[in-house]
């Protein structure tokens, strides 16, 4: 395979992901606009909720902050806040108190220990430095590949290391909304109507972790294959 028909098969697989991404971000995003109308009992808002969380299993030192935009919803374990998007933090919306549950199952995993979260935590910063170049590297390395082929295999590297986030994120995810989903279904604060929306607003977000995964795991596997051919 040339150069050129490389470069061009790389961006087929760069536009097939980008339109899956795309896609399960929508079904997302609508099944969050459809569940932020749907009030809990409990009246609580998704702030209320993190707080009650955090408290009830015996974690005082995480705080609950409001920050900009849609669906930035994130734990942050170096300054131990849970940091809410404004539509979840003051609305006490199904949405918000899932999101909300779930964001404290991070910071449940941290106080705990749990070992996928200090490999992630642990990864951050080579990841942050990989994603900025990797990309970089790779495309030069497909052009430079049959004189210089070890810009290549660094750039493989690179790229293997924001898959192996991807993947670690994955069992992450997953096990903050199980215990988000726990808690929510003990504490009453979902019932049998609620809850199956919970668990389907939360289920549709973890969707986007899989296909960020997968995605990148099978572009791992084509650029290895690219390089053991050409040795």
């Amino acid at each position: 395979m040339g150069t050129t028909s490389t470069v061009s098969f790389y961006w087929i697989i760069f536009a097939g992901t980008v339109l899956l991404s795309w896609i399960v971000q929508s079904i997302l995003q609508s099944k969050f606009r459809k569940y932020s109308k749907i009030r809990i009992t409990a009246g609580l808002s998704g702030a209320e909720v993190a707080r009650r969380m955090l408290q009830e299993n015996g974690i005082s030192n995480v705080e609950v902050t409001s920050v900009r935009g849609r669906l930035t919803d994130h734990y942050n374990p170096a300054t131990r806040t849970v940091n809410l998007s404004e539509g979840v933090f003051n609305s006490n919306s199904i949405m918000a108190a899932a999101v909300a549950a779930h964001e404290c199952g991070h910071a449940l995993q941290h106080a705990n220990g749990y070992v996928p979260l200090k490999m992630r935590s642990t990864l951050v910063p080579v990841v942050s430095f990989a994603s900025q170049w990797v990309m970089w590297v790779i495309l030069t390395g497909l052009l430079v590949i049959n004189t210089f082929p070890q810009l290549m295999l660094f750039g493989i590297i690179l790229f293997a290391m924001t898959t192996l986030f991807s993947l670690i994120t994955l069992p992450v995810e997953i096990n903050a909304s199980k215990r988000a989903l726990v808690w929510l279904n003990d504490t009453g604060i979902t019932n049998y109507e609620t809850y199956p929306m919970a668990r389907d607003a939360l289920k549709s977000a973890a969707y986007t972790y899989f296909v960020a995964a997968i995605s990148s795991l099978a572009t791992l596997f084509y650029y290895i294959t690219l390089f053991s051919r050409r040795q």
